[in-house]
């Protein structure tokens, strides 16, 4: 008989004992499992749906002496005139080496445009990338859907005294209010917005756009390298990095992944309490079955050998079904905690390194009890018998 049929001889008749054993080592293994993978399914959300908190690259003209103003770009009685950007040569940004990271691109036309005698703030944008990259928008009604449609900023509407399907005149030419926004809060209010080619019509600037705003997935991604890569391929336009944005973005997925780390580090920490109080509890309890192991030639190392190889083999099992039961709880917690359509973000290393992780607890916090039994006296063990 060797050691390793005996410690597994010693697991079946100590049954309670293996199952509190077992049972410690898996709810901290499936906690840590649950925590890592609930920050790896986060992450990857915040990643894919970066664009749901608005752009973090602003492109603009080499020009900024105008009274009106919107996201940096100014206008008002003074044409942009020449510094207005090319669209055409927006394609570019799709070309640059990171263009992977690239999300959305929305250009956008403004201008001062008089309607029922009031000078008003007319944005031309392309309502399927505009809608998008405002998320935050809440709109009664629904987006222009064509070049005679447009939508209204909550201040505009109330000073123009417009209404869902009121029609109004723009230079002559007639829109339809397909949708009122909510206010926001921010100069989007006191917007009058129309598709890009009808701004575009209206301005006399056919082929221009005033500024381009564009969401890049930022999560590791070189935001300054994006810039450098954009100005490149748009020699004429300023580009500028929202470094705010980008870094609050990912000082909050940095602290939650810091959270998480520090609480697996505690539960780990407990969970090396319990198997070293089951461990000695057990070699307390095993003091005349140890007497006789080396009172019949076990020599110290034997008993070492013996307790590690119990402690071990708890421990595999325990990883293996800490592993399954924080992965189910990550499926179960996950819709909770995430907006949207989250998914749970498989690691394949997670597995054999709960395993190990497990292991090298059981391990650790087996090594002292193990050490204890070895010195025991035979003779002092036997004297009980």
């Amino acid at each position: 008989m060797n050691l390793g049929s005996i410690a597994l001889s010693n697991l079946r008749r100590r049954k309670t004992r293996a199952a509190f054993l077992i049972a410690g080592l898996l709810i901290g293994i499936a906690t840590v499992v649950a925590l890592l993978t609930l920050t790896s399914s986060l992450t990857v959300e915040a990643q894919n749906n970066m664009e749901n908190y608005g752009a973090n690259i602003l492109i603009t003209p080499q020009s900024n002496a105008m009274t009106l103003t919107y996201g940096g770009v100014t206008v008002g009685d003074l044409s942009v005139g020449a510094r207005d950007l090319s669209q055409a040569g927006l394609g570019k940004i799709l070309t640059i080496p990171n263009r992977k990271n690239i999300a959305i691109v929305a250009p956008k036309l403004l201008g001062a445009v008089t309607v029922k005698g009031k000078t008003m703030l007319l944005m031309g944008v392309r309502p399927d990338a505009e809608f998008r990259i405002k998320r935050w928008w809440v709109l009664d009604g629904r987006p222009m859907g064509n070049d005679a449609e447009l939508v209204a900023g909550s201040a505009a509407a109330g000073e123009l005294g417009l209404q869902m399907g009121d029609y109004v005149r723009i230079g002559g030419k007639r829109f339809t209010v397909t949708g009122l926004l909510h206010e926001t809060g921010s100069q989007d209010d006191n917007l009058l917005l129309t598709t890009l080619a009808a701004a575009q019509s209206l301005l006399h600037k056919p082929g221009r756009v005033s500024m381009v705003e564009v969401a890049a997935q930022c999560s590791n991604c070189p935001i300054e390298k994006i810039v450098a890569q954009i100005s490149g391929v748009l020699p004429g336009a300023k580009v500028t990095a929202m470094q705010q944005v980008v870094k609050s973005r990912m000082h909050a997925l940095g602290q939650f992944r810091s959270f998480s780390l520090a609480a697996a580090g505690v539960v780990l920490g407990i969970e090396a309490l319990v198997v070293f109080l089951t461990m000695m509890g057990s070699v307390n309890e095993r003091t005349r079955e140890i007497g006789v192991f080396r009172a019949i030639g076990f020599r110290r190392g034997h008993v070492i050998g013996l307790i590690l190889i119990e402690a071990a083999v708890a421990s595999v099992l325990a990883g293996l079904l800490g592993y399954l039961a924080g992965m189910g709880t990550t499926y179960v917690v996950l819709p909770f905690v995430a907006e949207g359509s989250a998914h749970v973000a498989w690691a394949p290393l997670l597995a054999p390194g709960a395993v190990l992780i497990a292991v090298a607890i059981g391990a650790a916090a087996s090594l002292y009890p193990a050490l204890h039994a070895s010195r025991m006296d035979p003779t002092e063990a036997l004297r009980a018998l």
